[in-house]
């Protein structure tokens, strides 16, 4: 027997084979790629390669807050607390969350739903932003939210009625859905953003899409993103209201991707919770999943992974059921734990780390107001670009009109037009973007994403690149 057989394409989970996650794509591995080929000096027509694939704050050159990583680092190395630059109210926080930790330790396991502080100060922050009670009981923590989202379309994987579960995902979409509907077998119906008008939900197009899916599959649920990733948009109040209903109605559970909520530079906030609550019976009785994350927002805490699901509402069996699972995976890690804690019970004015707080957390909002502004503009006054307002989030989502004859080429080349584009586009300036077909897009039309985190410098390199790059395009290819 070959033991080369024992694990091989064929042989394999075949879901697995499915599944694309294009922000770490192939345009990402021609980057890394040419950043090798500069260091040996190969020649290229640009100086460095800027990624701007993916919405990791820090990689960009934000700094970590500093309250955040006082309070980690006393957290792992309580004799910390001895030295005199520790503010007292780090010390305060430390000792509030080691003393909920077993044996004082955040190298010891935590309950598997999470620490019983920090699922408190959750329901404390929820309460807080809607006015609406919340119970530490319906707070589930994970590595991230990604941890918890795939937890839950779990639970969505059986048939029913005789047809297999389909969960309702919006176009454009962030491929951590595409990619675990793969994974897990659970069928995709997409419905698209209206982009004509700033990327609004309609209603209508959510009945198109559940009765196309509905003819072969029992649609179990809808993925809502807001604020929108890609696309940036936040969602109004009526169209909140319309997508509860469409729900209510369609016996659908309601998934509110609501990560970028921190990050608004425009409109006001409105979670899924909030809304229902606000619309009365029958609504506010209705089950609901939403997720945050400490990966976006201020704290920007990517490589830490923490993040939470607060589950409305569920079935005493289901939330049973969901607690098992969880508990299989033991706990999510408590020094991202101690992060959320941050994050959900922020300093506040009169403690001693609230000053430097402040005046961190007013950067890091001027930074993303300034380079939604500039990213905006600049897209809007390229021929053949079209970018909608930015209200939310750290990444624009640009259309891009490619020409007849670049189309041509691509698929010649096999790729599809904005594929070819963002390979060219990173081949001749060294800008790494994402292309819409990572993410869907409405047939015929052309995108990608970028993220606009970059330091100032950094960032109107990237949009002066961007700028040449596709008039000489249309000149080639026009």
């Amino acid at each position: 027997m070959k033991l080369d057989n024992c694990l091989t394409a064929e042989n394999i989970n075949q879901k697995l084979l499915n599944i694309q996650y294009a922000v770490r794509g192939p345009i990402l591995q021609r980057a890394l790629q040419i950043e090798r080929e500069i260091q040996k000096g190969v020649p290229k027509p640009f100086e460095r390669v800027v990624r701007a694939n993916i919405g990791d704050s820090h990689a960009l050159g934000q700094k970590p807050i500093t309250f955040i990583r006082q309070v980690l680092a006393l957290a792992a190395f309580p004799e910390l607390a001895d030295s005199a630059d520790v503010p007292a109210d780090v010390r305060q926080r430390v000792q509030e969350i080691l003393g909920d930790c077993t044996k004082g330790s955040v190298g010891a396991y935590s309950p598997s739903a999470g620490l019983s502080i920090v699922r408190t100060r959750v329901a404390q922050y929820i309460e807080a932003r809607d006015g609406v009670p919340a119970s530490p009981d319906d707070v589930y923590l994970g590595s991230g939210a990604s941890d918890v989202i795939k937890a839950v379309l779990t639970m969505l994987v059986e048939d029913v009625d005789g047809k297999p579960p389909a969960v309702m995902v919006p176009i454009p979409q962030y491929p951590l859905f595409s990619g675990t509907l793969s994974e897990l077998g659970l069928h995709q119906a997409n419905y698209y953003l209206d982009e004509e008008h700033e990327w609004a939900l309609q209603a209508s197009e959510l009945e198109r899409c559940w009765r196309q899916a509905s003819e072969d599959c029992t649609v179990r649920a809808l993925v809502v993103i807001n604020p929108g990733n890609p696309t940036g948009q936040v969602l109004t109040r009526q169209n909140m209201e319309e997508i509860v209903r469409f729900a209510y109605e369609h016996n659908v559970f309601l998934m509110a991707d609501e990560v970028y909520q921190e990050n608004i530079v425009s409109k006001p906030f409105y979670s899924f919770k909030k809304v229902m609550h606000e619309m009365g019976a029958p609504y506010a009785g209705m089950p609901l999943g939403s997720f945050v994350t400490c990966s976006k927002g201020w704290a920007a805490e990517c490589g830490l992974r923490a993040g939470f699901a607060e589950l409305a509402r569920l079935a005493p069996a289901v939330r049973a059921a969901f607690s098992t699972a969880r508990a299989v995976m033991q706990c999510p890690s408590v020094l991202g734990q101690c992060i959320l804690d941050c994050v959900m019970k922020r300093p506040a004015p009169g403690e001693p780390s609230h000053p430097q707080f402040a005046a961190e957390l007013g950067d890091i909002q001027r930074v993303l107001a300034e380079r939604t502004e500039t990213a905006y503009d600049t897209f809007n006054s390229i021929p053949g670009y079209f970018c909608n307002p930015i209200d939310g989030s750290m990444f624009a989502y640009p259309r891009v009109d490619i020409p007849e004859a670049a189309q041509a080429e691509a698929e010649r080349l096999g790729m599809a037009p904005d594929e070819f584009y963002c390979l060219r586009l990173l081949e001749e300036t060294g800008v790494c973007v994402v292309p819409g077909t990572g993410f869907g897009q409405l047939p015929g039309t052309f995108h990608f994403r970028t993220t606009i985190l970059h330091p100032r410098d950094e960032f109107q390199h990237m949009m002066d690149s961007i700028r040449s790059f596709h008039l000489n395009f249309l000149e080639k290819y026009s």
